[in-house]
């Protein structure tokens, strides 16, 4: 058993032999740990300042600490002796065997990326996409929150969302609505293009550029069809489509216009016995 000067000395050696080493990577270790979450701070300053949308700003400055940490373990292992050439094989190794079990998920955060840089919408906005429609209310790496416009959540994963097509309703400041109207073949059509004109330009929010476009587009089965196609601001779309079916309806109804529906006839023939 050593004696109480043989252990003394050997501690002594130790501290000899790598107290330098641990103190400098202890040094490392504290340094680069400041330096990174300076660094990090005035890249968050930097973004900010440049108008830059919050959700990439965040997911950048994450990326950014992870890997200023990574490098600084890496460094206080080297000033260890740790062969950080096997320390990054090992990590490189478990990576790739994550991403082979995660592959769902990182098509899902790499969609993400692509939805933060690209912004093909933002929250607020009113998509389609991946068979649902919805506001979002939020942009993550690896999904994106809807909110339906009965009020339910969805959460769809943003590798659905980038694999088809998106359509951004709330992308332009101002939409075109589409309304079609049949009348009778008996019906005047003139009267009704005269009372289709004054419903759309007593509407004050129809805009007047572009100006609203009523004309005779068919002559269906049943029935003459207008087309009425009014411009107004996107917030407005919904409730200037109602108003306006809603009048159309009442001043043919007031005039005698009558709007078809389809019909069957049916022919009942009698057969002797």
């Amino acid at each position: 058993m050593p004696t109480l000067e043989e252990l003394t000395g050997r501690l002594q050696e130790a501290l000899t032999t790598w107290g330098p080493s641990v103190l400098a990577a202890l040094a490392i270790l504290v340094l680069g740990y400041i330096v990174a979450k300076l660094a990090i701070g005035a890249l968050r300053r930097a973004l900010t300042r440049g108008k830059v949308d919050p959700t990439l700003i965040g997911f950048l400055c994450n990326i950014g600490y992870i890997a200023l940490i990574a490098l600084v373990v890496i460094s206080a292992l080297g000033k260890l002796g740790v062969a950080t050439t096997s320390f990054a094989a090992i990590l490189g190794a478990s990576a790739l065997a994550i991403g082979f079990a995660l592959q769902g998920s990182l098509a899902s955060f790499a969609a993400g990326v692509m939805i933060i840089l690209f912004r093909p919408f933002k929250a607020g906005d009113f998509i389609e996409a991946a068979g649902v429609s919805g506001v979002v209310e939020e942009i993550q790496v690896f999904a994106t929150k809807l909110r339906t416009v009965d009020n339910k959540g969805i959460t769809v994963p943003n590798n659905s969302i980038t694999s088809g097509s998106i359509t951004n309703f709330s992308a332009k400041p101002t939409r075109r609505i589409d309304l079609i109207f049949g009348i009778g073949y008996d019906a005047d059509i003139a009267r009704a293009r005269e009372i289709l004109e004054r419903i759309v330009g007593e509407e004050e929010r129809v805009l007047a550029d572009p100006a609203p476009v009523i004309a005779v587009s068919e002559l269906a089965d049943s029935s003459v069809n207008f087309v009425v196609r009014p411009w107004v601001k996107t917030d407005d779309y919904w409730p200037v489509r109602w108003h306006l079916t809603e009048r159309v309806k009442l001043e043919f109804d007031a005039a005698g216009i009558s709007i078809p529906f389809p019909q069957r006839d049916v022919h009942l023939y009698s057969v002797s016995p």
